[in-house]
């Protein structure tokens, strides 16, 4: 009984544990390095330029985050890839799958907007379906990227030093795929200036006729998402004795992340460029992902391997049905962990 009680307690624990994220690469990534508190349990994933928490039951975030300015915004972007691809770092069972949104009606809906990434290994990452929900189509392309991200951006150019975005989405109206990615019913973006001591979030239906409202405070997004972002926000009364968060616009440095080297066809500088990163030791892992073209998957596997101490491992994948949906099946796709 003694030990049954002592196993209990760990699995207790490990289940209370779970629910925490630590994003040990990214803390910088979130207001005053202080991470949203959430009962609902999931992964925390760093990337170069935005952070996600994930939720494994779910398939999609439970929350994202960005740090802009507006030097970003208005310095020259990378082309836009719309290149999707299924997030490596996951295990196989927690993944939503690119064949998930076939047939579904519903787009792969960015919380972490490519619209908002300065270069191109950002841009790239930000298609991982890590970052996608599944989005009502004329929402997706209407209301939310023409009420929602656009008057961000424009804020945030105007705006005196960082601001922080939150974005994610809550609710289930039902699921799609295989993996039973959950439909969510409401989208929200919160934005934080913390030169202004402001904060207000966009709350939208996820349904193609969604009306746009005037934006929700914070403390209304709180009791609605039931996740406390821990924004330093201060009294009327506190701000003249508290010092304003200083904002800070320096460029950060590239964190050791999973990022996606396409290959349409065979070419031989990406593949010299990544068997040149295992031997300078930048490179933790690959994982070669397929749909058609396995001939191709497999001699970049056998070619890095020959190259190198490094073991490849192969994944079969199938994107979604689209009439101009061929490029993807028969593009391979390294997905390189760095370290």
């Amino acid at each position: 009984m003694k030990l049954l009680g002592k196993l209990l307690l760990l699995s207790t624990l490990w289940l209370a544990s779970s629910a925490f994220a630590f994003f040990d690469q990214c803390k910088d990534l979130f207001p005053a390095q202080q991470i949203p508190s959430t009962a609902q349990v999931g992964r925390d994933l760093c990337f170069d330029d935005f952070a996600i928490y994930y939720s494994p039951s779910d398939k999609k975030p439970i929350y994202t985050v960005e740090r802009l300015n507006g030097v970003q915004l208005q310095a020259p972007h990378p082309r836009r890839t719309n290149q999707f691809y299924e997030e490596a770092r996951l295990p196989f069972n927690e993944r939503a799958l690119l064949t998930d949104y076939r047939g579904s009606g519903y787009d792969r809906g960015h919380n972490v907007p490519a619209g908002d990434m300065t270069h191109e290994r950002g841009m790239a990452q930000s298609f991982s379906l890590a970052n996608m929900m599944p989005q009502a189509r004329q929402n997706n392309q209407g209301i939310w990227a023409k009420r929602v991200e656009e008057p961000t951006r424009m804020y945030i150019k105007r705006a005196q030093g960082d601001v922080y975005v939150f974005t994610g989405s809550v609710g289930q109206t039902g699921s799609i795929g295989r993996s039973r990615v959950t439909i969510p019913s409401h989208l929200y973006k919160l934005v934080y200036d913390p030169h202004k001591n402001l904060a207000w979030a966009y709350w939208v239906e996820n349904t193609d006729d969604a009306q746009m409202s005037a934006p929700i405070s914070y403390v209304e997004l709180v009791q609605k998402t039931g996740i406390d972002f821990h924004l330093p926000l201060e009294t009327r009364e506190s701000k003249s004795s508290k010092p304003t968060e200083k904002s800070t616009s320096a460029p950060r440095q590239l964190v050791g992340a999973w990022y996606p080297v396409f290959f349409d066809q065979y070419s031989p500088d990406k593949v010299a460029a990544i068997i040149s990163n295992i031997k300078a030791g930048r490179i933790a892992s690959i994982e070669i992902q397929y749909d058609r073209n396995l001939t191709l998957a497999q001699n970049l596997a056998q070619e890095i391997q020959a190259q190198s101490s490094m073991q490849v491992t192969l994944s079969q994948s199938s994107p979604p049905d689209s009439g101009n949906v061929s490029y993807e099946r028969n593009r391979v796709i390294a997905i390189v962990r760095s370290k």
